[in-house]
Protein backbone atom coordinates (compact mmCIF):
# COMPACT_ATOMS: atom_id res chain seq x y z
CA UNK A 1 0.00 0.00 0.00
CA UNK A 2 3.19 2.29 1.18
CA UNK A 3 3.98 1.85 -2.79
CA UNK A 4 1.06 2.27 -4.01
CA UNK A 5 0.02 5.73 -2.10
CA UNK A 6 3.80 6.96 -3.28
CA UNK A 7 3.24 6.19 -7.38
CA UNK A 8 -0.03 7.69 -6.67
CA UNK A 9 1.69 10.68 -5.10
CA UNK A 10 4.12 11.47 -7.65
CA UNK A 11 1.30 11.12 -10.15
CA UNK A 12 -0.68 13.85 -8.90
CA UNK A 13 2.76 16.44 -8.47
CA UNK A 14 3.55 15.84 -11.73
CA UNK A 15 -0.55 15.97 -13.33
CA UNK A 16 -0.33 19.40 -11.28
CA UNK A 17 2.82 20.73 -12.45
CA UNK A 18 2.17 19.48 -15.96
CA UNK A 19 -1.10 21.46 -16.08
CA UNK A 20 0.69 25.06 -15.34
CA UNK A 21 3.03 23.95 -17.52
CA UNK A 22 1.12 22.76 -20.63
CA UNK A 23 -2.76 24.33 -20.33
CA UNK A 24 -1.80 27.46 -21.90
CA UNK A 25 -1.59 25.49 -25.10
CA UNK A 26 -4.95 25.30 -26.72
CA UNK A 27 -4.15 22.73 -29.11
CA UNK A 28 -2.81 20.08 -26.20
CA UNK A 29 -6.09 18.49 -24.79
CA UNK A 30 -3.81 16.21 -22.53
CA UNK A 31 -3.49 18.58 -19.77
CA UNK A 32 -6.54 21.37 -20.47
CA UNK A 33 -7.75 20.82 -17.25
CA UNK A 34 -6.59 18.95 -14.03
CA UNK A 35 -8.96 16.40 -14.55
CA UNK A 36 -7.16 15.54 -17.89
CA UNK A 37 -4.03 15.95 -16.90
CA UNK A 38 -3.87 13.07 -13.95
CA UNK A 39 -5.97 10.53 -16.57
CA UNK A 40 -3.16 11.69 -19.20
CA UNK A 41 -0.78 10.56 -16.68
CA UNK A 42 -1.93 7.49 -15.11
CA UNK A 43 -2.47 6.28 -19.16
CA UNK A 44 0.84 7.70 -19.71
CA UNK A 45 2.50 5.04 -16.86
CA UNK A 46 1.10 2.29 -18.70
CA UNK A 47 2.75 3.77 -21.12
CA UNK A 48 -0.61 3.01 -24.09
CA UNK A 49 -0.58 6.69 -24.98
CA UNK A 50 3.19 7.74 -25.60
CA UNK A 51 4.54 9.79 -27.59
CA UNK A 52 1.04 10.78 -28.02
CA UNK A 53 0.74 13.00 -24.90
CA UNK A 54 3.96 14.69 -25.61
CA UNK A 55 3.59 15.47 -29.02
CA UNK A 56 1.86 19.31 -28.96
CA UNK A 57 3.78 20.26 -26.09
CA UNK A 58 6.96 18.83 -27.71
CA UNK A 59 6.17 20.83 -30.42
CA UNK A 60 5.97 23.80 -29.10
CA UNK A 61 8.58 23.86 -26.90
CA UNK A 62 11.38 20.82 -27.59
CA UNK A 63 12.38 20.96 -23.78
CA UNK A 64 8.65 19.64 -22.73
CA UNK A 65 10.00 16.17 -23.11
CA UNK A 66 12.63 16.76 -19.76
CA UNK A 67 9.10 17.02 -17.63
CA UNK A 68 7.99 13.38 -19.54
CA UNK A 69 11.21 11.71 -19.28
CA UNK A 70 11.74 12.48 -16.04
CA UNK A 71 7.94 10.99 -15.17
CA UNK A 72 8.28 8.12 -16.50
CA UNK A 73 11.93 7.60 -15.04
CA UNK A 74 10.82 7.92 -11.55
CA UNK A 75 7.20 6.36 -12.18
CA UNK A 76 7.73 3.64 -14.77
CA UNK A 77 10.84 2.56 -14.56
CA UNK A 78 11.75 3.77 -9.98
CA UNK A 79 8.59 2.79 -8.66
CA UNK A 80 7.12 0.69 -10.58
CA UNK A 81 10.30 -2.13 -10.01
CA UNK A 82 10.43 -0.73 -6.67
CA UNK A 83 6.82 -2.33 -5.95
CA UNK A 84 7.93 -5.28 -7.91
CA UNK A 85 10.93 -6.19 -5.66
CA UNK A 86 8.89 -5.01 -2.62
CA UNK A 87 6.21 -7.82 -3.61
CA UNK A 88 9.44 -10.10 -4.33
CA UNK A 89 10.96 -9.79 -0.97
CA UNK A 90 7.72 -10.39 0.55
CA UNK A 91 6.63 -13.30 -1.00
CA UNK A 92 10.37 -15.03 -0.25
CA UNK A 93 9.29 -13.99 3.44
CA UNK A 94 6.27 -15.05 3.50
CA UNK A 95 7.50 -19.23 1.46
CA UNK A 96 10.12 -19.22 4.43
CA UNK A 97 7.37 -18.66 7.15
CA UNK A 98 5.15 -21.34 5.64
CA UNK A 99 7.91 -23.93 5.26
CA UNK A 100 8.70 -22.83 9.22
CA UNK A 101 5.02 -23.08 10.01
CA UNK A 102 4.74 -26.38 8.49
CA UNK A 103 7.73 -27.67 10.01
CA UNK A 104 6.59 -26.85 13.53
CA UNK A 105 3.19 -28.56 12.60
CA UNK A 106 4.86 -31.38 11.51
CA UNK A 107 7.65 -31.78 14.85
CA UNK A 108 4.70 -31.28 16.84
CA UNK A 109 2.34 -33.96 15.49
CA UNK A 110 5.86 -36.42 16.07
CA UNK A 111 6.65 -35.69 19.18
CA UNK A 112 3.23 -35.76 20.41
CA UNK A 113 3.18 -39.19 18.52
CA UNK A 114 6.35 -40.24 19.90
CA UNK A 115 4.87 -39.60 23.73
CA UNK A 116 2.16 -41.43 23.31
CA UNK A 117 4.46 -44.94 21.56
CA UNK A 118 6.95 -45.14 24.05
CA UNK A 119 6.36 -47.65 26.99
CA UNK A 120 7.69 -48.10 30.76
CA UNK A 121 9.34 -50.99 29.72
CA UNK A 122 11.05 -49.32 26.59
CA UNK A 123 11.61 -45.34 27.34
CA UNK A 124 14.04 -44.77 25.13
CA UNK A 125 12.87 -45.39 22.32
CA UNK A 126 9.80 -47.12 20.05
CA UNK A 127 10.01 -50.79 19.77
CA UNK A 128 8.65 -52.51 15.92
CA UNK A 129 5.31 -54.03 17.32
CA UNK A 130 4.62 -50.62 18.51
CA UNK A 131 5.87 -48.78 15.46
CA UNK A 132 3.67 -51.46 13.38
CA UNK A 133 0.49 -51.17 15.59
CA UNK A 134 0.99 -47.24 14.13
CA UNK A 135 1.02 -47.91 10.50
CA UNK A 136 -2.07 -50.44 10.72
CA UNK A 137 -3.92 -46.74 11.54
CA UNK A 138 -1.28 -44.75 9.78
CA UNK A 139 -0.68 -46.30 6.58
CA UNK A 140 -3.23 -49.58 6.05
CA UNK A 141 -2.39 -50.27 2.65
CA UNK A 142 1.35 -51.17 3.58
CA UNK A 143 2.15 -54.94 3.54
CA UNK A 144 4.18 -56.40 6.14
CA UNK A 145 7.50 -56.21 4.75
CA UNK A 146 6.96 -53.02 4.11
CA UNK A 147 6.19 -51.56 7.32
CA UNK A 148 9.52 -53.67 8.46
CA UNK A 149 11.19 -52.01 5.34
CA UNK A 150 10.40 -48.28 6.40
CA UNK A 151 11.13 -49.14 10.12
CA UNK A 152 14.38 -50.22 9.12
CA UNK A 153 14.80 -47.27 6.97
CA UNK A 154 13.96 -44.57 9.67
CA UNK A 155 16.32 -46.63 12.16
CA UNK A 156 19.69 -44.99 11.43
CA UNK A 157 21.06 -45.60 14.86
CA UNK A 158 20.53 -49.60 13.99
CA UNK A 159 19.25 -50.34 17.69
CA UNK A 160 16.23 -52.29 18.44
CA UNK A 161 14.06 -48.88 19.36
CA UNK A 162 13.34 -46.47 17.11
CA UNK A 163 15.15 -42.61 18.49
CA UNK A 164 13.28 -39.24 18.35
CA UNK A 165 15.74 -38.45 16.14
CA UNK A 166 14.93 -41.53 14.00
CA UNK A 167 11.11 -41.01 13.94
CA UNK A 168 11.34 -37.19 12.63
CA UNK A 169 11.80 -38.56 9.61
CA UNK A 170 8.88 -40.41 9.57
CA UNK A 171 6.53 -38.65 6.83
CA UNK A 172 9.64 -38.61 4.51
CA UNK A 173 9.96 -42.40 4.79
CA UNK A 174 6.33 -43.35 4.76
CA UNK A 175 6.03 -41.88 1.25
CA UNK A 176 8.74 -44.23 -0.21
CA UNK A 177 7.65 -46.79 -2.81
CA UNK A 178 9.33 -49.97 -2.19
CA UNK A 179 9.54 -52.50 -4.84
CA UNK A 180 12.11 -55.62 -4.85
CA UNK A 181 15.47 -54.89 -6.55
CA UNK A 182 15.88 -57.07 -9.54
CA UNK A 183 19.06 -59.32 -10.09
CA UNK A 184 19.73 -58.52 -13.42
CA UNK A 185 21.05 -55.13 -14.45
CA UNK A 186 19.33 -54.97 -17.79
CA UNK A 187 15.62 -56.02 -19.28
CA UNK A 188 17.72 -58.80 -21.66
CA UNK A 189 20.00 -60.21 -19.20
CA UNK A 190 18.41 -63.03 -19.21
CA UNK A 191 18.04 -64.14 -23.33
CA UNK A 192 20.49 -65.94 -25.30
CA UNK A 193 23.76 -64.94 -26.01
CA UNK A 194 22.96 -63.43 -29.38
CA UNK A 195 20.01 -61.41 -28.72
CA UNK A 196 21.94 -60.62 -25.21
CA UNK A 197 24.99 -59.09 -27.10
CA UNK A 198 22.39 -57.08 -29.69
CA UNK A 199 20.19 -55.13 -27.44
CA UNK A 200 23.36 -54.81 -24.75
CA UNK A 201 25.24 -52.81 -28.28
CA UNK A 202 21.55 -51.38 -28.39
CA UNK A 203 21.50 -49.90 -24.99
CA UNK A 204 25.28 -48.66 -25.40
CA UNK A 205 24.27 -46.90 -28.24
CA UNK A 206 21.33 -44.92 -26.99
CA UNK A 207 23.05 -43.98 -23.94
CA UNK A 208 25.58 -42.62 -25.83
CA UNK A 209 26.73 -38.87 -26.17
CA UNK A 210 26.73 -38.81 -29.74
CA UNK A 211 23.52 -40.57 -30.24
CA UNK A 212 21.96 -37.77 -28.72
CA UNK A 213 23.75 -34.88 -30.00
CA UNK A 214 22.63 -36.70 -33.54
CA UNK A 215 19.28 -36.55 -32.55
CA UNK A 216 19.68 -32.84 -31.55
CA UNK A 217 21.22 -32.24 -34.78
CA UNK A 218 18.35 -33.75 -36.37
CA UNK A 219 15.47 -31.85 -34.48
CA UNK A 220 17.48 -28.74 -35.15
CA UNK A 221 17.66 -29.30 -39.08
CA UNK A 222 13.68 -30.44 -38.67
CA UNK A 223 13.47 -27.15 -36.97
CA UNK A 224 15.40 -25.30 -39.83
CA UNK A 225 13.13 -27.28 -42.30
CA UNK A 226 9.72 -26.37 -41.15
CA UNK A 227 10.45 -22.70 -40.36
CA UNK A 228 11.74 -22.75 -44.10
CA UNK A 229 8.51 -24.46 -45.28
CA UNK A 230 6.37 -22.30 -43.13
CA UNK A 231 8.17 -19.21 -44.78
CA UNK A 232 7.27 -19.83 -48.17
CA UNK A 233 3.58 -20.85 -47.66
CA UNK A 234 1.21 -17.92 -48.90
CA UNK A 235 -2.37 -17.74 -48.17
CA UNK A 236 -4.91 -20.11 -48.84
CA UNK A 237 -5.04 -24.11 -47.68
CA UNK A 238 -1.79 -25.22 -46.15
CA UNK A 239 -2.31 -28.30 -45.68
CA UNK A 240 -1.71 -30.41 -48.82
CA UNK A 241 -3.70 -33.47 -49.86
CA UNK A 242 -0.25 -35.05 -50.60
CA UNK A 243 2.09 -36.55 -47.83
CA UNK A 244 5.59 -34.13 -47.55
CA UNK A 245 8.60 -36.51 -47.85
CA UNK A 246 10.29 -34.26 -45.42
CA UNK A 247 7.54 -35.47 -43.19
CA UNK A 248 8.19 -38.24 -44.00
CA UNK A 249 12.06 -38.47 -43.72
CA UNK A 250 11.81 -37.02 -39.92
CA UNK A 251 9.04 -38.93 -38.94
CA UNK A 252 10.70 -42.32 -39.86
CA UNK A 253 14.44 -41.26 -38.23
CA UNK A 254 12.20 -40.42 -34.57
CA UNK A 255 10.87 -43.76 -35.01
CA UNK A 256 13.92 -45.66 -35.29
CA UNK A 257 14.96 -43.23 -32.23
CA UNK A 258 11.88 -44.99 -30.41
CA UNK A 259 12.29 -48.49 -31.58
CA UNK A 260 15.98 -48.30 -30.36
CA UNK A 261 15.45 -46.52 -26.94
CA UNK A 262 12.82 -48.99 -26.59
CA UNK A 263 14.54 -51.90 -27.19
CA UNK A 264 17.69 -50.97 -25.53
CA UNK A 265 16.45 -49.35 -22.31
CA UNK A 266 13.19 -51.59 -21.46
CA UNK A 267 9.69 -50.54 -22.12
CA UNK A 268 9.62 -49.99 -18.40
CA UNK A 269 12.58 -47.79 -18.32
CA UNK A 270 12.08 -45.87 -21.14
CA UNK A 271 8.26 -44.92 -19.85
CA UNK A 272 9.68 -44.04 -16.90
CA UNK A 273 11.53 -40.55 -18.04
CA UNK A 274 9.23 -37.95 -18.74
CA UNK A 275 11.81 -36.50 -21.76
CA UNK A 276 10.83 -39.94 -23.41
CA UNK A 277 7.22 -39.64 -22.76
CA UNK A 278 7.51 -36.43 -24.42
CA UNK A 279 8.88 -37.98 -27.33
CA UNK A 280 6.71 -40.75 -27.63
CA UNK A 281 3.70 -38.29 -27.23
CA UNK A 282 4.92 -36.06 -29.81
CA UNK A 283 5.91 -38.79 -32.41
CA UNK A 284 2.73 -40.45 -31.56
CA UNK A 285 0.95 -37.05 -32.89
CA UNK A 286 3.16 -36.54 -35.87
CA UNK A 287 2.53 -39.70 -36.82
CA UNK A 288 -1.88 -39.40 -36.74
CA UNK A 289 -1.30 -36.28 -38.06
CA UNK A 290 0.16 -38.01 -41.80
CA UNK A 291 -2.35 -40.24 -41.62
CA UNK A 292 -4.82 -37.67 -41.47
CA UNK A 293 -3.05 -36.06 -44.01
CA UNK A 294 -2.56 -38.88 -46.66
CA UNK A 295 -6.42 -40.40 -45.83
CA UNK A 296 -7.55 -36.29 -46.29
CA UNK A 297 -9.24 -36.30 -43.16
CA UNK A 298 -10.13 -32.89 -42.56
CA UNK A 299 -10.96 -32.63 -39.16
CA UNK A 300 -7.96 -34.15 -37.67
CA UNK A 301 -5.00 -31.13 -39.88
CA UNK A 302 -4.69 -29.50 -36.82
CA UNK A 303 -2.59 -32.34 -35.52
CA UNK A 304 0.26 -31.32 -38.18
CA UNK A 305 0.20 -28.21 -35.98
CA UNK A 306 2.04 -29.81 -33.39
CA UNK A 307 5.25 -30.51 -35.60
CA UNK A 308 7.01 -27.94 -33.91
CA UNK A 309 6.40 -29.55 -30.57
CA UNK A 310 10.12 -31.47 -31.30
CA UNK A 311 11.86 -28.21 -30.61
CA UNK A 312 11.02 -28.57 -26.97
CA UNK A 313 13.85 -31.41 -26.94
CA UNK A 314 16.50 -29.09 -27.24
CA UNK A 315 16.16 -27.85 -24.12
CA UNK A 316 17.71 -30.87 -22.69
CA UNK A 317 21.04 -28.97 -24.28
CA UNK A 318 21.74 -26.61 -21.55
CA UNK A 319 21.37 -27.09 -17.83
CA UNK A 320 19.33 -23.37 -17.76
CA UNK A 321 17.58 -24.52 -20.32
CA UNK A 322 16.09 -27.82 -18.43
CA UNK A 323 16.20 -25.23 -15.29
CA UNK A 324 13.30 -22.90 -17.12
CA UNK A 325 11.27 -25.59 -18.49
CA UNK A 326 11.63 -27.69 -15.05
CA UNK A 327 10.20 -24.40 -13.52
CA UNK A 328 7.38 -24.24 -15.60
CA UNK A 329 6.16 -27.70 -15.15
CA UNK A 330 6.59 -27.23 -11.66
CA UNK A 331 4.56 -24.25 -11.28
CA UNK A 332 1.74 -25.33 -13.61
CA UNK A 333 -0.06 -27.24 -10.86
CA UNK A 334 0.31 -24.24 -8.10
CA UNK A 335 -0.53 -21.72 -10.52
CA UNK A 336 -4.10 -23.01 -9.67
CA UNK A 337 -4.55 -20.60 -7.37
CA UNK A 338 -3.16 -18.11 -9.01
CA UNK A 339 -5.89 -18.56 -12.22
CA UNK A 340 -8.61 -18.74 -9.86
CA UNK A 341 -8.15 -15.59 -8.01
CA UNK A 342 -7.70 -14.08 -11.64
CA UNK A 343 -10.85 -15.39 -12.76
CA UNK A 344 -12.89 -13.76 -9.18
CA UNK A 345 -11.65 -10.78 -10.13
CA UNK A 346 -11.84 -11.06 -13.74
CA UNK A 347 -16.21 -12.12 -12.83
CA UNK A 348 -16.18 -9.38 -10.29
CA UNK A 349 -15.35 -6.53 -12.69
CA UNK A 350 -17.92 -8.29 -15.91
CA UNK A 351 -20.51 -8.07 -13.48
CA UNK A 352 -20.00 -4.60 -12.10
CA UNK A 353 -19.16 -3.48 -16.21
CA UNK A 354 -22.11 -5.63 -17.59
CA UNK A 355 -24.57 -3.59 -14.73
CA UNK A 356 -23.16 -0.05 -16.02
CA UNK A 357 -21.61 -0.42 -19.37
CA UNK A 358 -24.18 -2.95 -21.19
CA UNK A 359 -25.35 -1.74 -24.61
CA UNK A 360 -23.49 1.34 -25.05
CA UNK A 361 -20.84 0.42 -27.05
CA UNK A 362 -21.97 -0.04 -30.80
CA UNK A 363 -20.96 1.15 -34.54
CA UNK A 364 -20.28 4.53 -34.60
CA UNK A 365 -21.77 5.37 -31.19
CA UNK A 366 -18.45 7.74 -29.76
CA UNK A 367 -18.72 10.52 -32.85
CA UNK A 368 -18.44 13.02 -30.23
CA UNK A 369 -15.17 11.61 -28.55
CA UNK A 370 -11.46 11.72 -29.07
CA UNK A 371 -11.40 8.15 -30.12
CA UNK A 372 -14.43 8.49 -32.50
CA UNK A 373 -12.52 6.99 -35.74
CA UNK A 374 -11.98 3.54 -33.13
CA UNK A 375 -15.69 3.10 -33.10
CA UNK A 376 -16.21 4.51 -36.59
CA UNK A 377 -18.43 1.84 -39.23
CA UNK A 378 -19.34 3.02 -42.39
CA UNK A 379 -19.43 2.49 -46.38
CA UNK A 380 -16.89 4.90 -48.17
CA UNK A 381 -17.24 4.81 -52.11
CA UNK A 382 -13.56 5.55 -53.46
CA UNK A 383 -14.04 5.52 -57.19
CA UNK A 384 -15.77 2.75 -58.49
CA UNK A 385 -15.45 0.49 -55.42
CA UNK A 386 -16.66 0.89 -51.94
CA UNK A 387 -14.39 0.91 -49.26
CA UNK A 388 -15.45 -0.28 -45.30
CA UNK A 389 -13.91 1.81 -42.41
CA UNK A 390 -14.34 -0.35 -39.84
CA UNK A 391 -12.42 0.59 -36.05
CA UNK A 392 -13.75 -2.56 -34.76
CA UNK A 393 -13.37 -1.58 -31.15
CA UNK A 394 -17.01 -1.25 -30.76
CA UNK A 395 -16.68 -5.26 -30.31
CA UNK A 396 -14.83 -4.65 -27.10
CA UNK A 397 -18.17 -4.36 -25.11
CA UNK A 398 -19.73 -5.64 -22.08
CA UNK A 399 -22.84 -6.60 -23.21
CA UNK A 400 -22.14 -10.27 -22.13
CA UNK A 401 -20.21 -12.15 -19.75
CA UNK A 402 -17.78 -13.41 -22.61
CA UNK A 403 -17.29 -10.41 -24.41
CA UNK A 404 -16.71 -8.37 -20.62
CA UNK A 405 -13.80 -11.01 -20.12
CA UNK A 406 -12.17 -10.85 -23.29
CA UNK A 407 -12.23 -6.88 -22.92
CA UNK A 408 -10.98 -7.03 -19.66
CA UNK A 409 -8.36 -8.99 -20.78
CA UNK A 410 -7.47 -6.23 -23.42
CA UNK A 411 -7.54 -3.98 -20.47
CA UNK A 412 -5.11 -5.69 -18.81
CA UNK A 413 -2.51 -6.35 -21.50
CA UNK A 414 -2.98 -2.13 -22.13
CA UNK A 415 -2.48 -1.85 -25.36
CA UNK A 416 -4.57 0.60 -26.35
CA UNK A 417 -6.46 0.24 -23.25
CA UNK A 418 -7.46 3.97 -23.06
CA UNK A 419 -9.31 4.06 -26.44
CA UNK A 420 -12.12 1.72 -24.40
CA UNK A 421 -11.98 3.80 -21.10
CA UNK A 422 -12.50 7.17 -23.38
CA UNK A 423 -15.68 5.64 -25.44
CA UNK A 424 -17.49 4.04 -22.73
CA UNK A 425 -16.58 7.90 -21.07
CA UNK A 426 -17.74 9.48 -23.97
CA UNK A 427 -21.34 7.45 -23.81
CA UNK A 428 -21.68 7.79 -19.92
CA UNK A 429 -19.94 10.39 -17.79
CA UNK A 430 -16.44 10.92 -16.45
CA UNK A 431 -16.83 8.74 -13.14
CA UNK A 432 -16.27 5.92 -15.02
CA UNK A 433 -13.12 6.35 -15.67
CA UNK A 434 -12.70 4.82 -12.01
CA UNK A 435 -13.83 1.54 -12.78
CA UNK A 436 -11.04 1.31 -15.54
CA UNK A 437 -8.29 3.14 -13.63
CA UNK A 438 -9.11 0.81 -10.38
CA UNK A 439 -9.60 -2.24 -12.41
CA UNK A 440 -5.91 -1.56 -13.92
CA UNK A 441 -4.26 -1.20 -10.19
CA UNK A 442 -5.77 -4.39 -8.93
CA UNK A 443 -4.67 -6.06 -11.85
CA UNK A 444 -1.17 -4.68 -11.79
CA UNK A 445 -0.91 -5.41 -8.27
CA UNK A 446 -2.26 -9.12 -8.73
CA UNK A 447 0.51 -9.54 -12.29
CA UNK A 448 2.95 -8.19 -9.85
CA UNK A 449 2.47 -10.89 -7.34
CA UNK A 450 2.04 -13.45 -10.83
CA UNK A 451 5.96 -12.20 -11.24
CA UNK A 452 7.00 -12.41 -8.04
CA UNK A 453 5.73 -15.66 -7.49
CA UNK A 454 7.59 -17.30 -11.11
CA UNK A 455 10.51 -15.42 -10.00
CA UNK A 456 10.62 -16.50 -6.48
CA UNK A 457 10.37 -20.20 -7.79
CA UNK A 458 12.82 -19.62 -10.65
CA UNK A 459 15.79 -17.81 -8.26
CA UNK A 460 14.59 -20.96 -5.67
CA UNK A 461 16.05 -23.63 -8.35
CA UNK A 462 18.80 -21.50 -9.55
CA UNK A 463 20.01 -21.23 -6.09
CA UNK A 464 19.55 -24.77 -5.50
CA UNK A 465 21.34 -25.59 -8.87
CA UNK A 466 24.36 -23.51 -7.21
CA UNK A 467 24.66 -24.67 -4.15
CA UNK A 468 23.98 -28.72 -4.93
CA UNK A 469 25.94 -28.97 -7.96
CA UNK A 470 26.59 -32.23 -7.53
CA UNK A 471 23.04 -33.69 -6.84
CA UNK A 472 20.42 -34.33 -9.12
CA UNK A 473 17.40 -32.44 -8.31
CA UNK A 474 15.32 -34.69 -10.59
CA UNK A 475 16.27 -37.90 -9.94
CA UNK A 476 14.01 -38.57 -6.84
CA UNK A 477 15.05 -39.99 -3.44
CA UNK A 478 15.94 -43.61 -2.90
CA UNK A 479 16.59 -45.88 -0.21
CA UNK A 480 18.19 -48.95 -0.64
CA UNK A 481 17.40 -51.95 2.37
CA UNK A 482 18.07 -55.68 2.51
CA UNK A 483 16.27 -58.05 4.59
CA UNK A 484 17.64 -61.45 5.38
CA UNK A 485 15.42 -64.19 5.53
CA UNK A 486 14.94 -64.58 9.20
CA UNK A 487 14.27 -61.03 9.84
CA UNK A 488 10.87 -62.09 6.99
CA UNK A 489 10.74 -65.06 9.05
CA UNK A 490 10.04 -62.75 11.87
CA UNK A 491 8.11 -60.72 10.29
CA UNK A 492 5.95 -63.69 9.40
CA UNK A 493 5.59 -64.69 12.91
CA UNK A 494 4.36 -61.29 13.73
CA UNK A 495 1.99 -60.93 11.25
CA UNK A 496 0.69 -64.50 12.35
CA UNK A 497 0.24 -63.10 16.31
CA UNK A 498 -1.14 -59.90 15.26
CA UNK A 499 -4.54 -59.53 14.94
CA UNK A 500 -6.08 -58.24 10.88
CA UNK A 501 -2.81 -59.17 9.70
CA UNK A 502 -4.01 -62.52 8.01
CA UNK A 503 -3.85 -60.66 4.42
CA UNK A 504 0.15 -60.15 5.00
CA UNK A 505 0.82 -63.77 5.62
CA UNK A 506 0.33 -65.11 1.61
CA UNK A 507 2.06 -62.58 -0.18
CA UNK A 508 5.05 -63.24 3.06
CA UNK A 509 5.09 -66.52 2.37
CA UNK A 510 5.06 -66.01 -1.74
CA UNK A 511 8.15 -63.30 -1.15
CA UNK A 512 9.84 -66.58 1.18
CA UNK A 513 9.16 -68.95 -1.28
CA UNK A 514 10.71 -66.72 -4.43
CA UNK A 515 13.96 -66.52 -2.20
CA UNK A 516 14.03 -70.23 -1.49
CA UNK A 517 13.54 -71.12 -5.25
CA UNK A 518 15.98 -68.73 -6.38
CA UNK A 519 18.65 -70.08 -3.17
CA UNK A 520 18.67 -66.50 -2.12
CA UNK A 521 20.17 -65.87 1.72
CA UNK A 522 19.08 -62.05 1.61
CA UNK A 523 16.50 -59.53 -0.87
CA UNK A 524 17.32 -56.05 -1.60
CA UNK A 525 14.16 -53.54 -1.81
CA UNK A 526 14.88 -50.28 -3.62
CA UNK A 527 12.18 -47.08 -2.12
CA UNK A 528 11.49 -44.44 -4.07
CA UNK A 529 9.79 -41.30 -4.27
CA UNK A 530 9.90 -37.75 -5.78
CA UNK A 531 11.60 -34.91 -4.55
CA UNK A 532 9.52 -32.52 -3.39
CA UNK A 533 9.67 -28.59 -2.42
CA UNK A 534 9.96 -29.22 1.12
CA UNK A 535 12.85 -31.48 0.66
CA UNK A 536 14.94 -28.92 -1.57
CA UNK A 537 13.26 -26.02 1.19
CA UNK A 538 15.07 -28.37 3.83
CA UNK A 539 18.55 -28.35 1.62
CA UNK A 540 17.98 -24.40 0.60
CA UNK A 541 17.37 -22.96 4.19
CA UNK A 542 19.43 -25.71 6.50
CA UNK A 543 21.79 -22.42 7.28
CA UNK A 544 19.05 -20.30 8.40
CA UNK A 545 17.00 -23.46 9.84
CA UNK A 546 18.65 -25.66 12.54
CA UNK A 547 16.73 -28.29 13.80
CA UNK A 548 17.92 -30.57 17.19
CA UNK A 549 16.79 -33.66 18.33
CA UNK A 550 16.19 -33.17 22.35
CA UNK A 551 16.21 -35.78 24.66
CA UNK A 552 12.63 -37.34 25.13
CA UNK A 553 10.45 -36.65 28.36
CA UNK A 554 8.70 -39.52 30.14
CA UNK A 555 5.50 -41.06 29.32
CA UNK A 556 2.31 -38.61 29.87
CA UNK A 557 4.05 -35.46 30.17
CA UNK A 558 3.51 -31.99 28.38
CA UNK A 559 5.09 -31.31 24.51
CA UNK A 560 8.37 -31.58 24.03
CA UNK A 561 10.99 -28.54 24.16
CA UNK A 562 13.34 -27.81 21.51
CA UNK A 563 12.56 -28.12 17.73
CA UNK A 564 8.90 -27.28 17.99
CA UNK A 565 8.72 -23.88 19.84
CA UNK A 566 13.00 -23.30 19.73
CA UNK A 567 15.43 -24.07 17.65
CA UNK A 568 13.51 -23.52 14.29
CA UNK A 569 14.89 -20.11 13.12
CA UNK A 570 13.52 -17.91 10.74
CA UNK A 571 14.15 -14.12 9.84
CA UNK A 572 10.80 -12.53 10.89
CA UNK A 573 9.03 -10.77 8.50
CA UNK A 574 5.44 -9.75 8.53
CA UNK A 575 4.40 -8.28 5.14
CA UNK A 576 2.36 -4.70 5.06
CA UNK A 577 -1.74 -5.24 5.76
CA UNK A 578 -2.64 -5.04 1.32
CA UNK A 579 -0.27 -7.64 0.71
CA UNK A 580 -1.05 -9.89 3.40
CA UNK A 581 -4.62 -9.56 1.71
CA UNK A 582 -3.59 -10.13 -1.84
CA UNK A 583 -1.72 -13.10 -0.54
CA UNK A 584 -4.49 -14.82 1.38
CA UNK A 585 -6.42 -14.28 -1.21
CA UNK A 586 -4.02 -16.32 -3.04
CA UNK A 587 -3.73 -19.53 -1.57
CA UNK A 588 -0.69 -18.28 0.38
CA UNK A 589 -1.16 -17.98 3.95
Amino acid sequence: MDILLLLLFFMVIFAILGFYLFSPNPSDPYFSTLESSIVSLFVLLTTANFPDVMMPSYSRNPWSCVFFIVYLSIELYFIMNLLLAVVFDTFNDIEKRKFKSLLLHKRTAIQHAYRLLISQRSPAGISYRQFEGLMRFYKPRMNAWERYLTFKALNQSNTPLLSLKDFYDIYEVTALKWKAKKNREHWFDELPRTAFLIFKGVNILVKSKAFQYLMYLVVAVNGVWVLAETFMLRGGNFFSKHVPWSSLVFLTIYGVELFLKVAGLGPVEYLSSGWNLFDFSVTAFAFLGLLALAFNMEPFYFIVVLRPLQLLRLFKLKKRYRNVLDTMFELLPRMASLALTLLIFYYSFAIVGMEFFCGILYPNCCNTSTVADAYRWRNRTVGNRTVVEDGYYYLNNFDNILNSFVTLFELTVVNNWYIIMEGVTSQTSHWSRLYFMTFYIVTMVVMTIIVAFILEAFVFRMNFSRKNQDSEVDGGITVEKELSKDELLAVLKLSREARGAAADIPRLLKVLSQMERNEQGTVVFLGRRSRTKSDLSLKMYQEEIRVGAPAPPPRGTGPLPGPASQTIGVRPAVPSGSLRVFFYCLGFF
